[in-house]
């Protein structure tokens, strides 16, 4: 028979990643951390991570006892909670994949709310535009462009979203004047860099902006942001991202929009433990409650 108790410590490195952390937040020595693996590793007769130079990955038996593991963390807590009569306080990592533009301008600005809320549960933003697999855990939660059609996994829309043309007063004051889509041929647009572009859904700029004099180009939100601030040209900002900036002005707003939406993914096994529900909670209410930041309304 194992030792479950050994499955806190599984728990811990698999989200951490590294023995150190792993065991300070489990308050033992990394080396108490390793043994108890290795006790687990042999009782269940399999090798549950892989070590490389970056930290500690789950080998596919470990990803297999990771959703039975974290089903009796959170039977723990409800035990705890339930029997002791006590507020059995949410904790443990969870990580968030999000695109950069939305995790680094509206998440990360609204997580001093949560933190109080939850002062133990650390999250992990993965703010940047490429696809993470949730049934390989590489995060916990998702934020997608669209809808899965397949896998284990549970959806739900957060909220629709927009982009408008924008460029700073300085740029239009300078430049000739726009007062309809034909004008935009004689300016200098900022956009992305199309063959590195890895989701369709981000491929809106060319049905947008037909046969635009694209001058400087960026897989990088923030970088094409800081390059039309620059005012080197026009470009597709979200809204959310110009709301508290009025060096920027709006470029025929009834003309060109580009409206998209946001999807919350989790994988079905972890719906229900109970720090990622927090955190999906956090998600859906900063951002399912607020059109006007997201719309730019």
């Amino acid at each position: 028979m194992y030792d479950w108790n050994n499955l806190r410590y599984f728990l811990e490195l698999s989200r951490q990643g590294k023995l150190l952390r792993a065991g300070a937040r489990l308050h033992v020595d990394h080396t108490t951390v390793s043994r108890r693996i290795t006790v687990l590793e042999k009782q269940l007769d399999v090798r549950l991570f892989d070590k490389s130079p970056s930290g500690y990955q789950l080998t596919d038996a470990g990803l297999r006892l990771l959703p039975l593991a974290e089903q009796i963390e959170t039977r723990c807590n409800q035990l705890y909670q339930d029997i002791a009569g006590k507020d059995a306080r949410l904790s443990g990592t969870v990580r968030v994949a999000t695109p950069e533009a939305l995790g680094s301008q509206v998440i990360a600005r609204h997580v001093a709310g949560f933190r109080q809320a939850h002062p133990d549960i650390e999250i992990e933003l993965v703010a940047e535009t490429r696809r993470m697999s949730l049934s390989k855990r590489e995060a916990d939660i998702a934020i997608s462009f669209s809808r899965p059609e397949s896998g284990r996994l549970i959806a739900w829309k957060l909220c629709d979203y927009r982009l408008r043309l924008y460029a700073t007063r300085e740029y239009l004051a300078a430049h000739p004047p726009i007062k309809a889509i034909e004008d935009l041929a004689g300016h200098d647009f900022v956009s992305y860099i199309d063959d590195l572009i890895e989701m369709p859904e981000l491929r809106f700029f060319d049905n947008t902006i037909k046969n635009a004099h694209v001058v400087f180009r960026s897989t990088n939100v923030s970088a094409q942001f800081n390059a039309i601030l620059d005012g080197i040209g026009l470009g597709l900002v979200h809204c959310f991202m110009t709301q508290q900036d009025d060096r920027l002005q709006v470029v025929l707003p009834e003309q060109v929009s580009v409206e998209r939406t946001y999807w919350l993914l989790v994988h079905e096994d972890l719906r229900h433990v109970a720090r990622v529900d927090a955190v999906c909670q956090f998600l859906t209410g900063i951002l399912g409650h607020n059109p006007g930041l997201m719309m730019g309304d």
